[in-house]
C-alpha cells in the first residue's frame, strides 16, 4: 500500500486525524492548472514520490510557479533536475535554494534522513562521469537513501574497482555509471550479488557516438541482474534504485 495512504489512514486509525479530513487529504484536487503546466499534486499518493521539477525548457519564472503551488501544498523537500546556472540564479532569489552546478541540481527544503534497507552505491568509470553521477546521487538522497560514492573506478585500471569490494558486496544496488565502452557495468554486475543499474554516458571519444557505444555495450552485458537506464539519465537511476532500496521498508511501514 502507498505510504502516504497508509500514513493518512493510521492517523484515523489513532486518533490523530479525523475521518472527514482524511477524505479531504485523498480527494484533495489531483493537480493545479496554472496556465504553462498542470502540477500533479497527487503523485506522492500515486507514486510515493512527489513530482519532480524537469528544468530544462522552462523558464526560471516557470520554475518558480510550480514551486510556489508544491510549497503551498505542503510538500517539504523538492527536486529540479537539469536546471541551467541561470535558472538557479534566478529563482535563487526568489527561493532558498540549494544549487548543484557538476549535476544541474536545484534542491529546495532540507535533505529526509535515511530510511531504505540498504546503502546505494554510486561509482563512475572516470572523473569526466561524475556530473551523471552526482544527478544519481543527489536524486537518491533527496529520496532518502543512504548513498556511498564511488568515483573513478574504471576499468582502465581494475584495481580500482577491486579496492572497494567491502563496498560493493554490502550494497543493497548499485549505479554503475560509464562513458567509452562502457565496461564498469559487466564488471560489477558479475561481483555484485544485488541489481545493478547501468548508466552509460556521452563522454568518449569519436566512436563512442556521444553514449552509444557504452548504451549497447551495457544493453548486451554478460552479467545477470544488469538494467540500463537511457544514456547521461542519472535522475532515471537514482529514482530507479530508491524503489528498490525501498520495497521492504514500504512494506513494513
Amino acid at each position: 500500500m502507498n505510504n502516504e495512504i497508509k500514513r493518512i489512514l493510521e492517523a484515523v486509525h489513532s486518533g490523530d486525524l479525523s475521518v472527514e479530513d482524511a477524505l479531504v487529504k485523498i480527494k484533495a484536487e489531483p493537480f493545479a492548472d496554472i496556465g504553462y503546466a498542470k502540477v500533479d499534486l497527487h503523485r506522492k499518493i500515486r507514486q510515493g514520490v512527489a513530482e519532480v521539477i524537469y528544468g530544462a525548457g522552462k523558464t526560471p519564472e516557470q520554475i518558480a510557479g510550480i514551486l510556489d503551488v508544491l510549497l503551498s501544498h505542503g510538500q517539504k523537500t523538492i527536486l529540479i533536475t537539469r536546471m541551467s546556472p541561470q535558472a538557479a540564479q534566478e529563482v535563487g532569489r526568489t527561493h532558498q535554494l540549494d544549487y548543484h552546478p557538476d549535476a544541474k541540481i536545484g534542491i529546495i527544503g532540507p535533505m529526509p534522513s535515511p530510511n531504505g534497507i540498504g546503502k546505494i552505491v554510486v561509482a563512475t568509470g572516470g572523473t569526466s562521469d561524475i556530473p551523471v553521477a552526482e544527478e544519481a546521487a543527489l536524486t537518491a538522497q533527496i529520496l532518502g537513501n543512504e548513498v556511498v560514492r564511488l568515483y573513478d573506478v574504471g576499468v582502465a585500471g581494475l584495481h580500482r574497482t577491486l579496492a572497494h569490494l567491502d563496498d560493493i558486496f554490502s550494497a543493497s544496488v548499485i549505479i554503475a555509471i560509464a562513458g567509452m565502452e562502457g565496461a564498469l557495468a559487466s564488471v560489477i554486475g558479475g561481483l555484485a550479488d544485488c541489481p545493478v543499474i547501468a548508466v552509460p554516458t556521452s563522454v568518449g571519444y569519436g566512436a563512442s557516438f556521444h553514449g552509444l557505444a557504452a548504451l549497447l555495450s551495457m544493453l548486451n552485458s554478460c552479467a545477470s541482474g544488469v538494467s540500463v537506464v537511457n544514456i547521461d539519465n542519472g535522475f532515471g537511476a537514482g529514482y530507479l534504485a530508491s524503489m528498490i532500496n525501498h520495497m521492504d521498508a514500504t512494506k513494513e511501514q
